[in-house]
């Protein structure tokens, strides 16, 4: 009889399903401290189906990608678990940095457009509110392929996060334009 997928496996079940030895696993622990499955009485262990997707991320990076423990514990600590989760549910590493970095290009232009909106006089605010309103309706658009309520930013390919990018500094920098001609 076959366990559900959101079951709990033993580090016997777990390595048989990672087709790891069992002291990788107990050595892993040691050495990444993101590794924590339930420990009952006697010490045994228990993982989760969140622990086995780490496990999984972690195998891939040293395994297939090559990676070192000290680069994988580096990549744990400037990308967060999260990172390693993705590589374990079948993300490319490559890819995942590039779309963590081209969000945080995003966020950045979005970050850096706020405080010259907040910097417009009161009488010009409401025609500016519009108009960043109106462009931010057609960017959303360009990027859902329709018009769609919400940025569907992590449903995005590297193109379409770097059109984005580049379409929020073009907007940045019209609005620049702008300011200095009022």
């Amino acid at each position: 009889m076959t366990k559900t997928a959101d079951a709990f496996r033993t580090i016997s079940e777990a390595a048989q399903e990672l087709d790891l030895p069992q002291h990788v696993l107990r050595f892993w622990e040691t050495r990444f401290h993101q590794i924590k499955p339930l420990k009952r009485g006697g010490g045994r262990r228990y993982y989760r189906p969140d622990d086995l997707t780490l496990l999984a991320g972690i195998k891939h990076l040293l395994y297939s990608e090559g990676y070192t423990i000290k680069a994988v514990q580096r990549l744990f600590k400037e990308h967060g678990n999260g990172f390693v989760h993705a590589v374990g549910r079948g993300g490319n590493p490559a890819e995942l940095m590039a779309e963590k970095q081209a969000d945080a290009a995003v966020e950045q232009a979005v970050e850096a457009a706020v405080p010259v909106l907040e910097t417009v006089p009161d009488g010009i605010r409401p025609s500016v509110e519009e108009e960043s309103k109106s462009l931010m309706g057609r960017a959303k658009a360009l990027v859902s392929g329709g018009a769609g309520d919400a940025l569907p930013l992590h449903g995005l390919t590297v193109e379409e996060r770097k059109s984005l990018q580049d379409t929020l500094f073009e907007l940045l920098e019209c609005k620049r334009i702008l300011d200095q001609a009022r």
